[in-house]
């Protein structure tokens, strides 16, 4: 991007000021009085605005008043006495002035006159003091020096004048280092002592020359000193001198320049994007006002973007990118002499589409026409249509304020302009609007800028009144308007827009309109017909606009409009013109030509040509592409209106192709026909100026001037150069060489010895002549005879690379009095003037490497000859250069080509089309020809070895001409980067067939025996050769032989592999120049273990044809502790048996599933017995297979341990139980086995059982019985179970209320046992039932038992049998008997004993029955 700077003159604004000052201080200006008489006539002609005003009212009244009168009269008085007043005054100020002068003119006789006399008493005091001196003394400075200030290009003399005596030794110093013309540029300074005057001239003033100067004359008798400044400055038009503009901002600051160009910006939307600029300096405070612009428009602070200025960076920040964002930036600084800005394009590419292939956003949404209740809508389209073009857009609407959308249309609108109607006068609106696919829907575009609907004409309708100096009052034309009920009709219907889809007609409101407020009703009709329809009768019509979408294509419709307010409806107005609807809106046509031309080496310039016939598009879309891709990339989302465009961002060396578009209201046309491929490289242009000349070596009468290159060589490769002189004698420059000179070293001769000459250049390439350069230094014409050498030349750097570069120069053309021995080399910080020598020995070759540089700084480099004489003048300083890596640097490859050739190759990103590369062996020039040889193709150059060797070994650099920035790489090719590259070119030149996988014995699942490998692909003539033992092998049906040539794959097949196939195989193959042999031996072990495993594998195989197990005989211990041994086996029938076997014995438990082929056999609780080896045996026709499980010692253990791990996890809490006897402390398990190991703690104090502590285990119990317990049995109980492998430990907290309760607890179960025991109870003895006969004794024995003994009563149907006559009782111990004599039917009944003590008692019962003589008892009847 372009820097420009501005500037304004005020050479004459500054002159006039000086002109101004320089009299108000030089001229005395004297006061003269004049006569009253003059001074009346002046006051009587001189009035103020006030008294003409006074005036004019005086003449604009007619009649006075007497009081006007009387004040009238009053201020003449006053006015006359006022004159007589100012009279005397000046009278009396003229006679005192004079007095004044008169004795001012003889003080200053008198002044002059004491003056003349001191005056010459003080000379005749200094010539005495002279003569006194003259004979002997210091040194004293009689004038001193003085500044100057002059323009570059001229000379400056400094003089003083001294008084010494002896003569002093005068030197110069510039800024405290003293001159040495010797050092210095040839006739640069000229020292002269003459007469007391000294003398510095300093011919052709540059900026450097700037400095304090200062002269040292010193004797014996002392030393003085005077000192100067000179200022050189570049001229800029404008007046010279410490007095200048230019001096003066000299003295304030610099004033701060860009220090980077701006660069073009790649954003992308609803993301954040930051325009920096930087600058030289620290802005000074006049330039703080800095200033942004888009597109040619100031730019302000707002919610969404913010400008910031710092002391060396001015920023502008945008919050959230949009497509409107995207254009020319331009940052503005101000200047004393107007301001100096940069550009930049700024690119905002499309977010990333909700849907794949949906089209970009709109962008540039406006609104038109806005009345009371519609307005025109318009957008621009998207650049990007998606994986489909646009077929039409979604509208959409918000209220100021709120968030929430709402859609506008329901069908896509296919043009970008729309008229949008029912809006609410008075309320603010925001629209936004998508663009619509086959693929789906875009992103919303921008919001327009919010718009209130209002009547467009309501400011002509108002009427502003002034009054009260400068004041309105605003009246509207409606309160003038006369009382009108019914409405006069509107006029001059017609179109104001006509589209394809839709129709805006216009009309004026009726004049007078009435102060009623008005709407409209629209009607319609076919031309030709007198049919009207009314077309918007629900919904009125506040503004005089109104938009038809319903009309049909191709018939012309004639249109009314009738007014309405709330007295009624007027008369119709006068029909419109026949009006249809418009034609379909095209696309423009694209551009016919499309042209791109070369701009830099990532940018482009597009040009086209406009279209005709007046079509004026909205703007233009481009659009780029890589050639050898099928991607077109968009360039700009922002339309561009004018014809060219500079297209950023591409990479250097490739070839794009372009294309534009137009757009207008109907979208986005077609492509334009692609332009010519380019490749992406600097524009040609003429080249810059030579500069930096020396004088290289110089005779009586000739020169060898020298000179380096340009720094802007033009995109292409510099023809020569032409070269002019100058004698500073003369006026006229004069021409060297009619032809270009190719090298930058030229003799000039026919030169006049003495003279000093001045030379300039200019360089030339294919496009032309580029600009003359600067004149440079006088150089004096005198044949060099010093013994030192000349300066060295062409001081250049060459791969520059983080705190490394190689340094060239030239050695120097005059050589002086010996050979040359060596070069010093010095360098210096840019910015410094302390130069630092790098080598304390001298190098001896023209270029060395430099290294130990901090990376990041810029450096400047000087080479001095060195001779047996002394050292050299140094040579014209290099150009800086920044010691860093630079992105994007490429260094030299090594590698072998295909046929076998070492190379070097070095693929650069920037050239041009003349570039070159240079290649250099060892610094010391191109490699032999012999040796290597080149290829260079594209931006590729490739360095081969013909027959590398060790005379190959060295450092090879390579260089790329005709290129602005340096570009260049080396490389050292070492002893063992050449050993490895050789060998890969001997495996390249006498290639073998690459083994992939070498020789694999593979057993086949049949038992046959697979030997293979696997090589690189092959050709289909390879050959194979394959021995075994000595003999070649053919395929046989025992022996196959594959030969893959496309896999690369070779394996023999043994079917029946036996002692005969015991030896060596060798496969040899063959595939043109390249062979390979492969052995295999298969002896002894190797041989051995192949011949078992394929044993093996037969006899597998032959096992698998029948019934077989898949899944061998395993065990498992269920979660409830069970057994259980499984296996499953295959190809199975029918008639298959299943059996299970324990020790050789039939296990009849043992099930088997024939669909699945499942075998399970459950051990329910796993004993002892259970021991033994398990087998499982399937069998049928086919064949037969087993499978054994040994569960005898280890296996036996194993399970055990397993029943015991999961019996200890299924261990549960432990549970306090009282017991009669004491408390039981017990943990249900699932099942216990003698495996697992259990011990009780109490108080982690172990316990063991005795008296009063039982501890034991049931199946599934682990309990501890605490007998007796008393107050010593409190505290905590810890259970440890050791599964065999893991300890599981299980507590419970025994006191306190847990305590209390489980002793109350054991004390009541106590006692009910006692009590139990004690109780009386009815033992043994009674029968449920007795069946007697009558007249028979019936006897009922039952034993009872209780302590204390019981009370016995006993009952016949529930009443008490009261013993006597017939019913009689014993009681012998425990034993009761009743007896019945002579039983009868009466007898017949329930009997039931009761005993009962303290205890308890019990009931015992039995049921008799009596039968008479001859009957059967009941009891019969029912058997």
């Amino acid at each position: 991007m372009e820097t420009r700077t501005l500037f304004r003159s005020s050479e004459e604004e500054q002159k006039e000021e000086r002109q101004r000052n320089l009299q108000m201080t030089s001229a005395t200006r004297k006061a003269k009085f004049r006569s009253s008489a003059c001074r009346r006539s002046e006051e009587e002609e001189s009035f103020t605005a006030s008294e003409f005003s006074i005036a004019a009212a005086l003449a604009l009244t007619s009649e006075l008043s007497w009081e006007s009168k009387l004040r009238r009269e009053a201020t003449t008085v006053e006015l006359e006495e006022r004159g007589q007043k100012r009279v005397r005054f000046g009278n009396e100020m003229e006679r005192l002035e004079e007095a004044v002068i008169r004795n001012c003119r003889l003080l200053r006789v008198k002044a002059n006159r004491k003056t003349l006399r001191k005056e010459a008493l003080q000379k005749a005091r200094r010539q005495k003091e002279y003569i006194e001196l003259l004979s002997s003394r210091p040194p004293m400075i009689w004038i001193p020096l003085r500044a100057h200030a002059v323009w570059t290009r001229m000379g400056v003399k400094l003089t003083c004048t001294i008084l010494a005596s002896p003569p002093p030794q005068v030197t110069w110093y510039k800024n405290g280092v003293r001159i040495d013309p010797r050092l210095a540029a040839a006739g640069k300074y000229r020292m002269r002592n003459e007469f007391g005057m000294l003398t510095l001239d300093i011919n052709r003033c540059s900026l450097e020359d700037s400095a304090e100067y200062s002269v040292e004359v010193k004797n014996l008798y002392g030393e003085a000193y005077s000192f100067a400044t000179v200022l050189v400055q570049k001229y800029y038009e404008k007046e010279s001198g410490f007095d200048s503009e230019i001096y003066k901002r000299l003295l304030i600051s610099q004033e701060a320049d860009f220090a980077f160009s701006l660069k073009p910006l790649f954003s992308r939307e609803k993301e954040p994007f930051t325009l920096s600029s930087f600058f030289s300096s620290d802005l000074l405070p006049h330039q703080r006002d800095v200033t942004w612009l888009r597109d040619g428009e100031f730019l302000k602070d707002s919610d969404r973007q913010q400008m910031t200025c710092l002391d060396r960076e001015a920023s502008l920040t945008v919050s959230c990118a949009h497509k409107e964002d995207e254009g020319f930036y331009t940052v503005r600084v101000p200047t004393l002499d107007g301001y100096h800005e940069q550009s930049a394009y700024v690119f905002v590419r499309d977010a990333a589409a909700a849907t794949a292939g949906a089209p970009g956003s709109p962008l540039n949404v406006k609104c038109h026409d806005v009345n009371k209740d519609c307005l025109l809508l318009s957008w621009v389209a998207p650049s990007d249509s998606g994986a489909s073009p646009v077929c039409g857009y979604l509208i959409e609407r918000r209220e100021a304020g709120t968030d929430e959308w709402e859609p506008c249309n329901e069908m896509p609108v296919k043009t970008c302009r729309c008229p949008v109607l029912c809006l609410m006068e008075g309320k603010t609106y925001q629209f936004r609007v998508k663009a619509v696919n086959h693929s789906g829907i875009s992103n919303p575009s921008k919001a327009s800028d919010p718009v209130t609907m209002k009547d467009p004409n309501e400011e002509k309708r108002s009427l502003a009144i002034p009054y009260d100096d400068g004041k309105k009052i605003t009246v509207s034309k409606d309160e003038l308007e006369g009382t009108i009920k019914i409405p006069l009709p509107p006029t001059n219907v017609h179109a104001s827009e006509i589209k394809e889809d839709y129709v805006v007609l216009a009309w004026d409101e009726p004049d007078p309109r009435g102060k009623e407020p008005l709407s409209y009703y629209v009607e319609k009709s076919l031309a030709g017909s007198n049919s009207w329809q009314n077309v918007n009768l629900e919904t009125a019509v506040n503004s005089p606009r109104f938009a038809l979408f319903d009309l049909v294509k191709g018939k012309p419709y004639c249109f009314r409009v009738r007014c309405a307010n709330k007295y009624g409806v007027s008369e119709p107005s006068l029909p419109s013109e026949p009006i249809a609807a418009g034609t379909k809106l095209a696309p423009l046509p694209p551009p016919s030509q499309v042209l791109a031309f070369r701009d830099t080496k990532t940018s482009v310039v597009v040009h086209w040509d406009k279209l005709k016939d007046s079509q004026e598009p909205l703007g233009y879309y481009i659009y780029c592409r890589e050639v050898g891709t099928d991607e077109w990339q968009t360039v700009n989302n922002k339309p561009v209106t004018c014809n060219k465009f500079t297209v950023p961002g591409l990479q250097p060396g490739k070839e794009y192709v372009f294309c534009v578009k137009t757009i207008n209201e109907a979208g986005v046309s077609d492509s334009s026909p692609e332009s010519n491929p380019i490749l992406v490289r600097p524009a040609v242009a003429c080249p810059s100026a030579p500069r930096d000349f020396a004088l290289l070596s110089c005779g009586k009468s000739d020169m060898t001037i020298g000179w380096k290159a340009p720094k802007r060589k033009g995109g292409c490769k510099i023809l020569g150069y032409f070269l002019d002189q100058h004698n500073a004698a003369e006026l006229d420059w004069h021409e060297v060489n009619v032809r270009p000179i190719a090298q930058r070293v030229h003799k000039v001769a026919n030169l006049q010895e003495g003279q000093f000459y001045e030379f300039r250049a200019c360089a030339m390439n294919m496009v032309g002549v580029g600009k003359v350069s600067d004149p440079s230094d006088l150089f004096k014409c005198e044949e060099w005879t010093m013994p030192q050498p000349g300066p060295p030349y062409d001081v250049r750097c060459t791969e520059v690379r983080d705190a490394t570069l190689m340094l060239h120069w030239e050695a120097p053309l005059y050589t002086g009095a010996g050979p040359l021995t060596g070069y010093y080399i010095d360098v210096c910080e840019e910015g410094s003037e302390a130069w630092k020598q790098l080598n304390e020995q001298p190098t001896a070759s023209t270029h060395m490497r430099v290294s130990d540089l901090e990376t990041g700084k810029c450096y400047i480099f000087q080479v001095r000859a060195f001779n047996k004489a002394g050292i050299g003048p140094p040579s014209i300083p290099s150009d800086p250069v920044v010691v860093e890596t630079k992105a994007g640097t490429n260094e030299i490859e090594l590698g072998v080509d295909k046929e076998g050739f070492i190379y070097m190759a070095f693929e650069t990103p920037d050239m041009c089309d003349s570039s070159e590369f240079t290649w250099s062996k060892d610094y010391e020039g191109p490699p032999d020809p012999d040796r290597v040889k080149t290829e260079d193709k594209g931006n590729k150059s490739k360095l081969m070895l013909k027959n590398a060797s060790e005379k190959d070994l060295g450092t090879y650099s390579v260089e790329v001409t005709d290129v602005d920035d340096e570009i260049s790489a080396s490389h050292t090719l070492t002893q063992e980067e050449l050993d490895n590259l050789r060998k890969i070119s001997h495996e390249i030149r006498n290639p073998l067939i690459e083994l992939i996988s070498g020789w694999n014995v593979d057993v086949l699942d049949k038992g046959e025996v697979r030997l293979w490998l696997e090589v690189e692909q092959l050709s289909p003539e390879a050959e194979l050769h394959l021995i075994f033992n000595g003999k070649e092998l053919s395929s046989t049906p025992t022996h196959k032989i594959n030969f893959d040539r496309a896999k690369g794959l070779i394996e023999l097949i043994i079917l029946d592999f036996c002692d005969d196939d015991k030896g060596t195989y060798t496969a040899q193959v063959q595939d043109g120049k390249a062979k390979n042999q492969f052995t295999l031996s298969l002896i002894d072990d190797i041989f051995n273990k192949v011949e078992a495993e394929a044993a093996a594998k037969r006899r597998e195989w032959r096992r698998m044809q029948g019934p077989h197990f898949i899944e061998n005989l395993q065990w498992k211990v269920t979660e409830e502790c069970e057994v259980l041994l499984t296996c499953k086996a295959t190809n199975m029938k029918k008639d298959t048996n299943f059996k299970w076997f324990l020790d050789k014995k039939e296990h009849l438990d043992g099930l088997s599933d024939p669909q699945t082929g499942a075998g399970t056999l459950r051990i329910k609780k796993l004993t002892k017995e259970d021991k033994g080896i398990y087998k499982a045996v399937v069998s049928d026709d086919r064949g037969e297979d087993t499978t054994e499980l040994d569960l005898t010692k280890e296996g036996f253990e194993d399970i055990l341990k397993e029943l015991c791990r999961i019996s200890a996890l299924s261990a549960k809490p432990l549970k306090v139980q009282p017991t009669e006897e004491g408390i039981r402390i017990h943990s249900e398990v699932k099942y216990y086995t003698d495996c697992m190991k259990t011990t009780w703690y109490h108080k982690e104090k172990r316990l063991e059982s005795g008296e009063r502590l039982k501890s034991g285990t049931t199946v599934d119990q682990i309990w501890l019985h605490i007998l007796n317990p008393t107050d010593s049995d409190k505290g905590k109980y810890t259970l440890e179970i050791f599964d065999g492998k893991d300890l599981h430990k299980l507590s419970t907290d025994l006191s306190g209320k847990a305590f209390e309760e489980a002793v109350a607890e054991h004390l009541r179960l106590k006692e009910a046992m006692v009590a139990e025991k004690n109780r009386a109870r009815v033992v043994q003895g009674l029968p449920d039932v007795a069946t007697i006969m009558e007249d028979k004794t019936l006897c009922l024995t039952c034993c009872i038992s209780g302590d204390p003994y019981p009370e016995i009563t006993w009952f016949k149907n529930e009443k008490v049998v009261i013993f006597k006559d017939r019913y009689k009782m014993e009681v012998k111990g425990i034993v009761v008997t009743i007896t019945i004599e002579r039983v009868c039917s009466d007898d017949t009944g329930k009997y039931s004993i009761f005993v009962k003590n303290k205890y308890g008692c019990e009931t015992g019962q039995v049921t008799i029955s009596v039968y008479k003589h001859g009957e059967e008892p009941v009891e019969l009847w029912e058997k």
